[in-house]
């Protein structure tokens, strides 16, 4: 590892001033603020989506249960682990003076996003209904996921572009401009998702496709917004297609951190997959009942985003200007931050879970595998905002050895470990629940531990 200290550059930059130097928990409070904003409407769209879908029936529920971990999958990519990966390259190069290359980064960023948008149409959109039915779609179950997935995954390069360009901007450390589009564009999604899944007004009543055909709009809006923003020269890059010489060294400093990223949400969503796929084996009303507690969870992942994208940056421009251990504080703080808050939340819903279920199911049992869920998971909730949190400001190291190999062994614990407890053993939803906590509490664990290890100390010398 590379532990030679960068010279640190003259900062006449009043925010990379801000970001080297403020005191830690004000400066985190007052950029995290519009994040946590867009991550509380983010929330909403999916507590909406989840509303106006449950409005169809349990069958459609199944079938959204069964769609929205991929969907969460691609969010996970586009804004917190490519688009982390695009923070980091963005912060780490303004922090150690190198304008031009952070200039070039918004180019080869876009190029990047526009490469895994298609990878989702092809297999998300056009092979949907083989990949839905081997996540345990059937009859009518599978046509209405294929029937959102198509429209949702069709459109996935607005997603792409629309992340990609908030993640060049939070680099910058200008938060307020990407959050507060991206809240606008998700006002106006609710709105639609409403409209068009059940037929407001003039708006033909699209059932399942409705939120979907919304959720692609929102995200148009967006990244036409930023855009036009980037390409204007006022947000301390800019995004040009002249003059930029397409480099490997640039696409590499992305993909060393979003590659290893996207690796790791991979191994999330796929743990929540094989979890999805062993539940329904149990039948429609607990495949629905289980898909709303773990909507709950996978909240969770924009919540954490929302000051993890915050830390990326502040540990990335801390990083490139040789401040490692102002770097690790701001992690330290951060994590915690989050882990009580998320925990807290936890706590909440495991002793009342119909604050959470009551609003979308009157399915029997449905609403008994949602609350089981929830009274088991619930409590380990904080472990899981730590890890989350952490692992956003890993990103801004450029090293993500911990956070990948914290991700894989979860995936081995719950997916492998679940598999096996339930076709081998023959273990009901209670046992896998539990394996499920004990996963959480494991991903936070060690990537909590990885802050105290040698990648850490040799940093900073």
């Amino acid at each position: 590892m590379n532990t030679s200290q960068p010279s640190r550059p003259d900062t006449p930059n009043p925010r990379l001033h801000r970001l080297l130097n403020a005191p830690i928990m004000p400066l985190l409070a007052r950029m995290s603020a519009p994040n946590i904003a867009i991550a509380a409407v983010t929330t909403m769209v999916t507590i909406a989506d989840a509303w106006f879908v449950s409005r169809l029936g349990t069958t459609a529920l199944a079938s959204l249960a069964i769609v929205f971990p991929v969907q969460t999958l691609m969010l996970m990519m586009s804004a917190g682990a490519m688009g982390g990966g695009v923070s980091s390259a963005v912060a780490r190069n303004l922090g150690g003076g190198r304008q031009r290359e952070a200039d070039a980064t918004v180019l080869h960023a876009a190029i990047i996003a526009t490469g895994m948008a298609a990878l989702y149409v092809l297999i998300a959109g056009v092979l949907a209904r083989p990949l839905f039915a081997l996540l345990g779609g059937r009859g009518e179950v599978l046509d209405g996921a294929v029937a959102y997935a198509q429209v949702a995954f069709g459109a996935a390069i607005f997603m792409w572009l629309a992340n990609t360009f908030a993640a060049v901007l939070r680099g910058t450390g200008d938060i307020l401009r990407p959050s507060l589009t991206l809240m606008i564009a998700s006002i106006i999604q609710v709105g639609l998702a409403g409209a068009l899944t059940l037929g407001w007004g003039p708006f033909p009543a699209l059932g399942i496709r409705g939120p979907a055909t919304a959720l692609s709009i929102g995200f148009a809006i967006a990244a036409f917004f930023m855009a036009a923003h980037l390409m204007s020269g006022r947000a301390g890059v800019r995004l040009q297609f002249r003059g930029v010489s397409l480099t490997w060294p640039l696409f590499r400093d992305i993909l060393k951190v979003g590659a290893v990223a996207c690796g790791i949400a991979l191994f999330t969503i796929s743990t929540i997959l094989i979890l999805t796929r062993l539940v329904a084996l149990q039948g429609t009303a607990a495949l629905a009942g289980y898909g709303l507690g773990n909507r709950l969870e996978l909240i969770i992942i924009p919540l954490a985003a929302g000051v993890g994208g915050v830390m990326t940056a502040l540990v990335g421009t801390n990083i490139g200007a040789g401040q490692v251990a102002r770097a690790r504080r701001i992690a330290w703080t951060g994590g915690l931050a989050v882990g009580a808050v998320v925990g807290l939340m936890g706590g909440v819903v495991a002793i009342w879970p119909a604050l959470w279920l009551s609003h979308f199911t009157a399915d029997e049992n449905a609403y008994a595998v949602g609350v089981e869920y929830l009274r088991i998971v619930g409590p380990f909730y904080g472990m899981f905002g730590l890890g989350m949190a952490l692992y956003f400001a890993t990103q801004g190291t450029g090293n993500m050895f911990w956070p990948f190999a914290a991700g894989t062994f979860r995936l081995i614990l719950v997916g492998g470990g679940g598999a096996v407890a339930v076709l081998a053993i023959g273990v009901e939803t209670t046992g896998l629940f539990a394996i499920v906590a004990a996963g959480l509490v494991c991903f936070g664990g060690i990537i909590a531990a990885s802050l105290f290890g040698k990648n850490w100390r040799d940093r900073t010398g």
